[in-house]
């Protein structure tokens, strides 16, 4: 006899890209919102939705990669079109003439509607992103297997 599966979406966020992160969050807010529990895996690139704007890596290899990341997701580019930094801002001209919310917005949307963001510990070891480097509101890093659990459970599982 197959489980029951939870009215939760699980989603594992590997891109920091800005159309990526969009989808993302605009799935996650509206899951959220229609009743549904929704839980975020952010691992290597994904990780840049939870970043401060702050500086990371503590080797030189750690400060390169933190460096060119640019942390925060008010630096994440669009996955195509990025025009080193142009096409971040041409299309947050257009979305807000469209009086489309914003990725900060939509994370704190998120929040509110109490959407569970994780970063993989994994990820933020090796990309040297400590925790007091992520936005107050994630929860404590954990490992895959804590995710695996999680969609194992769910009606939904995504890979953005």
């Amino acid at each position: 006899m197959e489980e029951e599966k939870k009215n939760r979406v699980s989603m594992v966020v590997l891109s920091g890209d800005m159309d990526k992160l969009f989808a993302a969050f605009i799935i996650a807010t509206g899951a959220a919102a229609s009743g549904m529990e929704v839980v975020m895996f952010f691992t290597f690139w994904g990780l840049k939705a939870l970043q401060k704007k702050e500086a990371t890596g503590k080797s030189f290899f750690g400060r390169m990669l933190g460096m060119i990341n640019g942390g925060g997701i008010t630096k994440a580019n669009p996955s195509k079109y990025g025009f080193g930094g142009m096409g971040r801002w041409m299309f947050g001209k257009m979305m807000k003439s469209k009086n489309v919310t914003s990725l900060v917005e939509l994370r704190q949307l998120a929040i509110e509607l109490g959407v569970k963001m994780y970063g993989c510990q994994m990820s933020m070891d090796v990309m040297e992103i400590p925790r007091e480097k992520m936005i107050d509101e994630v929860e404590e890093p954990v490992g895959v297997g804590f995710f695996l659990e999680q969609a194992r459970d769910s009606r939904i599982s995504l890979f953005i």
